[in-house]
């Protein structure tokens, strides 16, 4: 059953500040649940953010962890039943396939940053040279007892500093955009490393509760055809859906898409937002061969994990239009 889900007062800045040329000083100590802001004050006289529910109609599974990976800029309809990516679609029809789930706005960037810290922060291209001062995800998550990573692929070498590197993308790394990470040069290198430590975490029996996992620019689609792209899943999901069934605890595995190529949009998004994604839930916990027609968008995805453990709600995962994602679950 879900734990319950308070709203706690501290307020927040954001700020898209230059980056640093080398590592930054390093913040104390990870903040506390009781130290971090749920409400994001866009005015002095903003109304603060209603009391979150101390429950919802049906229970969330209590994951022992949840894994995203996301893929780059193709719409529902160019990956479902495309013959290129015949694992992507095995899995779609095999699990949960979320049928309307729509991506914030366009470009890549903002969306990375809305799965993670609930806003988009204003920041309306891929900007290679902006700081977040605001909680993030993995705030929650720390401050919770609980771990994680992401995974970069081709990332040259952990916390990595410059924009690009051969085929990684720091667009596509939301991490190194906040500054209670960046800037904390222990926390950064324990974290954000690239995809070649999930081999040994797997070895090593290591995973952390929260991974999030970034396909280098090929591997993404973003530059490769699909049916790289879905060899490129299959080969990750084969050893990593084994280790977690292994464990015999609850799992979540989100596959999706950081935007689409419209702009169709939901549930409290601009008018304009990012298009319609493909997004699957592989879990043991889900309903299998399930669609689920209900409208959600990448702030839907933010809000679950964080009711599944317990944690605030930031951002727009706390507004009343956002949908928790409720009825795949057995």
């Amino acid at each position: 059953m879900l734990r319950a889900l308070g709203v706690i007062s501290l307020a927040v800045m954001t700020a898209c500040l230059p980056l640093p040329g080398g590592q930054g000083t390093a913040l104390s100590t990870t903040p506390t649940l009781a130290q971090i802001d749920t409400r994001l004050l866009s005015s002095p006289t903003e109304t603060p953010t209603p009391p979150l529910p101390t429950s919802t109609p049906r229970p969330l599974p209590e994951f022992q962890y949840i894994v995203i990976v996301v893929f780059e800029n193709k719409e529902f309809g160019t990956v479902i039943n495309n013959p290129q990516m015949p694992y992507f679609n095995k899995l779609a029809t095999t699990y949960t396939l979320l049928t309307q789930h729509y991506a914030v706005t366009h470009p890549s960037l903002p969306n990375y940053l809305a799965l993670i810290g609930g806003e988009t922060f204003d920041i309306t291209f891929n900007c290679e040279a902006c700081l977040i001062s605001a909680p993030s995800l993995p705030d929650l998550i720390e401050a919770a007892g609980r771990t994680w990573k992401t995974y970069q692929e081709n990332m040259p070498a952990p916390c990595f500093e410059k924009p690009y590197a051969d085929t990684y993308a720091i667009k596509h790394n939301p991490f190194m955009y906040f500054r209670p990470i960046r800037l904390d040069a222990a926390r950064c290198q324990r974290s954000v490393v690239p995809l070649t430590q999930l081999t040994l975490d797997l070895e090593a029996d290591a995973l952390p509760n929260f991974i999030f996992i970034t396909p280098d620019l090929c591997h993404s689609a973003h530059d490769c055809p699909l049916s790289v792209a879905d060899e490129w899943l299959r080969t990750l999901l084969q050893p990593l859906l084994p280790a977690l069934e292994r464990s015999a605890r609850p799992y979540l595995v989100i596959v999706t898409w950081d935007e689409g190529q419209g702009t169709r949009s939901c549930c409290g998004l601009p008018e304009q937002a990012g298009g319609r994604v493909a997004t699957i839930l592989i879990s043991p916990q889900a309903k299998s061969g399930f669609k689920d027609d209900t409208p959600y968008s990448h702030y839907s995805l933010l809000k679950t994990m964080a009711a599944a453990w317990g944690l605030p709600y930031i951002g727009h995962a706390a507004d009343a239009q956002t949908n928790l994602i409720l009825a795949p679950w057995k």
